[in-house]
């Protein structure tokens, strides 16, 4: 058997108890009109039984007061009031409904739906006359059914206009809903109630309790909530910081203000993920146009990510509006959606060839951050003029070869008596050797396909061949048959083996690009550096015949060297001028 009241003889059958508060003598019950079978609900005061003060009752009468002159469809509405031994009772219509206090969680819609229908209840509540201040809004006093229709209830620190429900000397209120205006006891104003409005909000969107509001205040009275909600949107922070502000006058000043001012965005804020974070663009042709495609989703439910493309600032791009720039297009440049793909588009035709541009494309939106930076990187076409480098590995290689081959055979020569008795007929004879040594390798670069590289074998032959002529006929006595004939044998030796190397590396020049006739003699030359330069180190770099030669061969390498480089700079100099109209890097 239950120890409900019985209140047969004043119409009502209790059906059980919504909520209690025995200490304050205070207990609410679910009950039915007898005669219309509606459900309502009695609020009991035992101050018989407590130690409860007549004001407390005159408290409850002005409730009464207060709720007799509201009809609102957020407000449960005054029904029947009835004395009882030991108290009193009101009677309100029942809404079926749960606090917001209650173990259940609300999406963000939502809270801006709970947020808008109780700022349009405190707007009916501040534009009668006189206002009504609640004085007491916090989730245990905030109702919502399951079709999200909002009340506010529990009117019993209700203020009307300029006098007080409940009794001016004691503050009537929650701490950790109370502005700190009505902390103090001073005046309130009609934007008191939107601090317990604001506090209220905030539990909804951090998951905090009731209870444990007052650590989210610091010593000044500032809510220190942001860090709560990382991805609530911006301007929803800012307003609800002004709900909550410490001192009135810097809140809104009414509901009706706070209501004009309430986002029309979304509580939280979309997010931008991207395919990709960098665009590397590569133009084969000048003047071509690239594209690529960038997607962009937002993986946030109930939320529309927006934005719009702009190219960021750079020193030497012409001025350009955040609409439109001179080589970077987007398409589309503005977006509403949740997926969407875009189409970057880069004319290179206004940029400069063989260059490397990089660019920071911005992407300005409702998400967090607002602005998303991303890298385009683009590689211009090559310049459309021979502008190839030197393959002085090639080179090098070739002299270094020839120095190596040469040196040992002249050592191998020079050490014999015969060299000793007469070095000037095995010189002779060297020559005439290297002259027969450079033809046998034309033949067999010729017979392998080498068609230029046998070219430079025969053209070595031939001179060397005429200069080992010229020795002869200028009167040069050849004695000595033995030494003729080892300085024969060294040539023709170093002169096939530097023949066939040096037709290959005719051949890579050639592949590189270079011209038939520069290729082979910068190959000769580079040869002959490293053939004197061999000679010398068996015979002695300062014979003032192996200067001769290191000066006759190398000048001429040097001057093919210089010309190539110069030439190069001359025409990529010549072209870089004709582009002075287009767009620096």
């Amino acid at each position: 058997m239950s120890n409900w009241p019985n209140f047969d003889c004043h119409g009502y059958l209790i059906e059980g108890e919504l909520g209690s508060n025995r200490t304050g003598g205070r207990v609410t019950y679910l009950a039915r009109d007898i005669s219309t079978q509606q459900q309502v609900v009695i609020k009991q005061f035992q101050f018989a039984k407590t130690s409860s003060s007549w004001s407390d009752y005159n408290a409850y009468d002005r409730e009464i007061e207060v709720l007799r002159g509201l009809n609102h469809q957020g407000i449960p509405c005054y029904l029947n009031a009835f004395q009882t031994e030991d108290g009193f009772c009101m009677v309100q219509e029942y809404k079926h409904a749960l606090t917001i206090a209650a173990s259940r969680s609300f999406n963000p819609d939502e809270i801006k739906q709970i947020a808008v229908s109780l700022l349009e209840i405190l707007v009916y509540l501040q534009n009668r006359i006189p206002p009504v201040i609640h004085r007491d809004i916090k989730p245990e006093n905030i109702l919502v059914d399951d079709q999200m229709n909002v009340y506010l209830v529990d009117f019993g620190f209700a203020r009307i206009g300029d006098g007080e429900v409940g009794v001016s000397s004691v503050v009537k209120g929650t701490l950790g809903f109370m502005p700190p205006e009505q902390l103090f006891n001073r005046q309130l104003t009609e934007a008191s109630d939107l601090y317990g409005l604001g506090m209220t909000l905030i539990c909804l969107l951090t998951g905090t309790k009731s209870v444990d509001i007052g650590d989210l205040v610091d010593i000044t009275y500032r809510i220190n909530f942001k860090h709560l909600v990382p991805k609530l949107n911006f301007h929803w922070v800012k307003w609800l910081e002004k709900m909550v502000e410490p001192k009135f006058k810097e809140r809104f000043p009414n509901a009706e203000a706070a209501l004009e001012a309430i986002p029309a965005s979304p509580m939280r804020l979309p997010k931008a993920n991207f395919s990709q974070t960098s665009l590397e663009f590569t133009a084969i042709q000048l003047g071509e146009k690239l594209t690529q495609a960038i997607a962009i989703n937002n993986p946030v439910p109930e939320t529309m990510l927006s934005g719009r493309w702009e190219v960021a600032p750079h020193r030497q791009d012409p001025p350009h509006t955040p609409d439109a720039h001179t080589w970077i297009s987007f398409q589309p440049a503005t977006f509403e959606a949740n997926r969407a793909e875009f189409q970057i588009t880069v004319d290179t035709s206004k940029l400069m060839a063989h260059q490397t541009y990089i660019r920071k494309i911005l992407l300005h939106s409702n998400s967090l951050p607002e602005t998303h930076s991303l890298t385009l990187q683009v590689q211009t076409a090559p310049m459309p003029i021979k502008t190839q480098k030197l393959p002085l590995g090639i080179l090098a290689l070739l002299g270094l070869f020839s120095l190596v081959v040469v040196g040992i055979v002249s050592w191998s020569v020079s050490t014999s008596k015969t060299f000793l008795e007469t070095p000037l007929t095995a010189g002779i004879g060297a020559m005439a050797g290297a002259a027969v040594g450079w033809e046998a390798a034309a033949w067999l670069m010729a017979t392998a396909g080498a068609t230029t590289g046998a070219k430079a074998g025969f053209v070595a032959g031939v001179v060397t061949g005429i200069i080992a002529s010229i020795m002869v006929l200028t009167g040069t006595v050849v004695t000595g048959g033995t030494a003729a004939l080892t300085g024969a044998l060294g040539g023709l030796i170093s002169g096939v083996i530097i023949g066939v190397a040096t037709g290959i590396a005719v051949e890579k020049l050639m592949a590189r690009g270079l011209g038939e006739q520069f290729s082979i003699w910068l190959s000769l030359l580079s040869a002959a550096v490293g053939s004197t330069l061999g000679i010398g180190l068996a015979v002695g770099l300062l014979n003032p015949l192996v200067i001769w030669a290191v000066v006759g061969t190398s000048l001429p390498w040097a001057t093919m060297i210089i010309h190539l480089n110069l030439r190069r700079t001359r025409l990529i100099g010549d072209y870089r001028r004709s582009e002075r109209h287009l767009i620096k890097p």
